[in-house]
This record gives structure tokens, C-alpha cells and sequence, in this order.
């Protein structure tokens, strides 16, 4: 997400909203691209998934099609709480918080009519644990006592204190209590997975529709790789007659003006859209704002030499002109960022997180940016700034904030960096293997917390694509996890955002929105604020 390895830390007892966004009616689509009877949708994708393997699948585009095709204990409910879905009922809590208990339902079942048991849950958390698979949200399934051990080859899978009791009860304990683990559940990375079925394919496993398992809604019957996917109803699933939709179909595309011109044909039901499409569109029935958890910021590779220094990546950050970029590059509903952690996100402890921090982001400033520069690279020994690559997704959105970011870094500056667009795939793995200087990163919340959005920072981090390093930051960090004062643990997590304000390994350019159209048949279609884009379990068209 939610682009890549979006993202994370957790739902609290106060539930943001999710948006439930229906049609109305309006002659701007009159004529849906399904009929009722048919039951069709047509939704897009602005990427190719990278995995549909729910242990290693680490991105937005992923996580929406596991949402469909599979389904975990429970699943989010239109305000964002959790509500039993392969579980019978809620889970028993003793232990001090830390203990759970789960009852499945009886009559859950794979695809191929075999029983979903407790036993494929345990299966697929060690999988996902296990240090050979590379799973990059393996680090949520190590909130289980003994799973951090096992993650870091330090333990082994039966170590780790989750246990099928039989094959209807499962039981884990956590290394310190969570309070938004349950909601936590509903995430792909705590799916179950078949185990005879996941070695059959072994490598191959989840590669392509023949090489998948469901026990969601819908089934993955094509996956035409870099172009389509298309989902079909599930017979098997437990839920099956409050599905509605029988088909639908996915299509691939990036370009604004291409989603805008397929939603205008009545080739495709929902669109998201941006800048003159928003203009175009506000004023209609069709459009609907999704405000998100999730932030657009650059990141910065201290591997790199001139890099390393924290007035030059200071200087970096405070000569763009944020509040410009988000008008003219999405013009989405976005907002210019003020932290790290963006607008709505719960601190742990009833309350907005921005409301108690505050906007420590420092302001755009040309001058004082010059002057971090010169400064920077005199402490670096350096005589001039070396041209580096600034390397982002290939989409439309992404080509103008790349383009918009080097002429301010030009104009502010005096720097030049060439600009590299590449597939969204490989943009992820550029920055998972450190092939880049400068990255334009996405990263959307996997659920309601600070710490979706601080811990990657951490120098032990799967996610710290920047090498940023600082002893105290992880200390903060660290302490906020195994703290069960909320307001302490609060505390904990705003002086770790002072921090990562003061090195800016990362600079932020964007406080996400989403702004779609939606036709006005189709209904009940779920956006999230953070975790999966949308849910379609009970969506329809009339």
C-alpha cells in the first residue's frame, strides 16, 4: 500500500472510520458497466501485484486481492472494527492481555473442499516467521512470544508460542499486550495457508491463478500478469449467499487520464483520480473522498556519501515547497504533511496522535535550505553536490513529483539529480535492496497506530530502505513497544518523531487523500484508510 510494505502499528479502541461509499444518483453514469443481473464489477489496479503469497506480500496492490480471495480469523466492518469471519466469535483475552483464544467456525473450507483448520493458521505464522521465506511482515507475526527469536534465526518454530489446540481451537500468546490485535488479524500476514498445498508449489506457490488456494469470497480464476486479474465467486466459502457479486474484473492501469476515460465509457465502475480529473468531477454525484493514512516522502540512502551528513539531507527536505506539490501533483484531497505520522492516526491511548505532537515538520524555507547545504557539505568535505539518481514509480502521479521535486531541489538549490520512472515492482525492490540515492516511497498504515509509521525507521528494520541509524531513536522505539502505559507509550513515540524531524533520514510531501468516482449502481463497496484499499465482500450492482 498501501503501497509497498505499507506500512504499520495498530487500531485502538477508538476506530477510525473506514469510508462507505455508495453511488448516488446523477447523469454523469446512469448506465453502470454491469447489470444486476450479471453481477459484474469492474474495478482497476494502478499495479501489477508483486506476491499473492500472504506471507511475503508487501504492498497495497496485494493486499487488496488477498482481502478478496482469502480471509483471515477477522475482517474489518465498515467502521473499522473487527468482526468474526473464519472465527466463530471474538477472541477470549486472559494473561494480562497477552493470551488469546480463538474458536473457528465450523464448515470453513478451502477452495478444493478441504476443511480450513487451526492447524493451516499455525502452519502459515511459523511459515511466515521463518527466516528462509524473507517475509518482510514476518516482524507482526514476531509480536508472539518467540517469534522474534525465530524470525532472527535465534530460535526454532516450536519456540514460538502459537499453538493449534485442535482443529477448531487456536491459541497465541504475545510478548506484551496489544490492544489492537484482534483488528490486526484481519491483515494477509496472519491469513492461514495449507501447507500440503504451499509445498506442492513450492517456489512456484501463489506465481499464478492454478497455484492458489481461497477461502475468501472470491476466487482467482485469471491473472494475466502485468495486464488483469479476474475474480470469481467462491462456492465454498463459509459466507457465500451474502456475496452478491458473482464476477469481478481487474484491470491494470496507471494513468490518470486512462482510468478517467475507462470510468467515462462505462469500461470500468470505480476510478481513482487526480488533479483535473478532480475538478472535472467534485461537483458530481460520482465523486467521493477517502482520506488515508499514509504518506508520500523521500528517502534518502545513507549508504551514499553526501548523504550521510544531516544538514544536507535537511537541506533536501526543507526546500521543497510541500503544500505546492500536493495542489499541483495530486490535487486529490492530499495535504501538505506536518510529521511523520499522518492526520487521524490514534496514538495507542484515545486520542490523534498530530493533535498531542503537533506540526514539527519544519516549514519550506529556500534560504535557510542553502545555507543547510553549504554547510552540510562542508562537514562532508565536499567542494559541490554529486548528481544522484531520484528514483520513483513509472505512474503519472509519480513522474510529476519526481519532475516537481527536481526543479525545486534546481531552483532552491542549485542541485541537479536525474530522474529514473520505473515499474512499481522493481521500484520496490530497488528500495529493499538499496539500489538507489534518493527514492520516492509511498507508505500506507497496515493499521491504526504511530508505530505503523515510526518503527520502520529502526536500524533492525526490515523496512529501513534509507540505512538510517541512531541509537536513541531505536531505544524510544523499543520502549514503546513493551510499554503498557498508553499515555507513557505516547510520550515514548512523539519524542522518537522529534528525532527523525532533527536527522530527517526521510522527508515528507504528502498527507495522502484518495479521491475516486463510483458508479452510482455500485454499492457498498468498503475504502479503508489504511491496511487493504477496498473490501468487496458485500458489494453489489444494482
Amino acid at each position: 500500500m498501501t503501497n509497498a510494505k505499507r506500512l504499520i502499528a495498530g487500531i485502538s479502541t477508538t476506530m477510525l472510520l473506514a469510508g462507505l461509499l455508495t453511488g448516488c444518483g446523477g447523469n454523469t453514469a446512469q448506465s453502470g458497466s454491469a447489470g444486476n443481473s450479471k453481477q459484474l464489477l469492474k474495478m482497476t489496479l494502478l499495479a501489477e501485484p508483486q506476491a499473492l503469497d500472504t506471507s511475503v506480500a508487501n504492498a497495497a496492490v496485494s493486499f487488496d486481492i488477498l482481502n478478496a480471495i482469502n480471509e483471515g480469523l477477522y475482517r474489518l466492518g465498515a467502521n473499522g472494527e473487527p468482526i468474526p469471519a473464519l472465527a466463530a466469535s471474538m477472541p477470549v483475552i486472559t494473561n494480562e492481555g497477552k493470551t488469546y483464544t480463538i474458536k473457528l467456525r465450523d464448515n470453513i473450507k478451502w477452495s478444493d473442499d478441504s476443511p480450513v483448520t487451526a492447524k493451516d493458521f499455525e502452519y502459515a505464522w511459523k511459515r511466515t516467521l521463518d527466516p528462509k521465506t524473507k517475509a518482510d511482515y514476518a516482524f507482526m507475526v514476531a509480536w508472539i512470544k518467540g517469534g522474534d527469536a525465530f524470525m532472527n534465526g535465534k530460535g526454532s518454530a516450536d519456540q514460538v508460542q502459537v499453538k493449534a489446540i485442535d482443529d477448531k481451537t487456536l491459541t497465541f500468546t504475545l510478548e506484551n499486550p496489544i490492544p489492537f490485535m484482534t483488528a490486526q488479524l484481519s491483515f494477509p500476514v496472519f491469513f492461514a495457508e495449507k501447507q500440503e498445498f504451499v509445498e506442492k508449489y513450492g517456489d512456484k506457490y501463489a506465481a499464478d491463478a492454478d497455484k492458489l488456494l481461497f477461502d475468501g469470497p472470491f476466487q482467482l480464476s485469471k491473472w494475466d500478469h502485468e495486464q488483469s486479474l479476474t475474480l470469481v465467486k467462491n462456492d465454498k466459502y463459509w459466507d457465500k449467499d451474502n456475496v452478491k457479486l458473482n464476477e469481478v474484473d481487474v484491470q491494470i492501469a496507471s494513468d490518470n487520464n486512462t482510468l478517467a476515460n475507462l470510468y467515462q465509457s462505462n469500461a470500468i465502475d470505480v476510478a481513482r483520480i487526480t488533479r483535473d480529473q478532480v475538478d472535472q468531477w467534485k461537483a458530481k454525484p460520482d465523486y467521493q473522498i477517502s482520506p488515508q493514512l499514509y504518506i508520500t516522502y523521500v528517502e534518502m540512502n545513507e549508504a551514499v556519501p553526501a548523504l550521510k551528513n544531516d544538514k544536507i539531507r535537511q537541506a533536501l527536505a526543507l526546500s521543497i515547497d510541500r503544500s505546492n506539490l500536493v495542489d499541483i501533483v495530486f490535487h486529490d484531497g492530499s495535504q501538505a504533511p506536518t510529521g511523520f505520522v499522518p492526520n487521524g492516526t490514534m496514538d495507542g491511548n484515545n486520542k490523534e496522535f498530530r493533535k498531542d505532537a503537533g506540526n514539527v515538520l519544519p516549514k519550506y524555507d529556500p534560504a535557510k535550505a542553502k545555507t543547510l547545504l553549504a554547510q552540510g557539505l562542508k562537514e562532508a568535505g565536499l567542494t559541490s553536490f554529486p548528481i544522484l539518481k531520484f528514483t520513483g514509480d513509472d505512474t503519472e502521479d509519480g513522474k510529476k513529483a519526481l519532475e516537481f521535486i527536481q526543479g525545486q531541489w534546481k531552483q532552491n538549490l542549485g542541485i541537479d539529480v536525474t530522474v529514473e520512472s520505473i515499474p512499481h515492482k522493481l521500484r520496490i525492490e530497488h528500495g529493499q535492496t538499496h539500489q538507489f540515492d534518493l527514492l520516492l516511497f509511498n507508505w500506507g498504515a497496515d493499521y491504526n497506530d504511530p508505530m505503523t509509521f515510526l518503527d520502520c525507521h529502526e536500524s533492525t528494520s526490515s523496512f529501513n530502505e534509507s540505512q538510517f541509524k541512531d541509537p536513541e531513536y531505536d531505544q524510544l522505539i523499543e520502549k514503546a513497544k513493551a510499554e503498557p502505559d498508553g499515555a507513557k507509550r505516547a510520550q515514548y513515540l512523539v519524542d522518537a518523531e522529534k528525532i527523525l524531524v532533527a536527522k530527517m533520514p526521510v522527508a515528507p510531501v504528502n498527507f495522502r487523500a484518495y479521491s475516486y468516482l463510483v458508479k452510482p449502481n455500485a454499492k457498498n463497496i468498503l475504502f479503508f484508510p489504511y491496511g487493504s484499499e477496498w473490501d468487496l465482500k458485500n458489494a453489489s450492482v444494482e
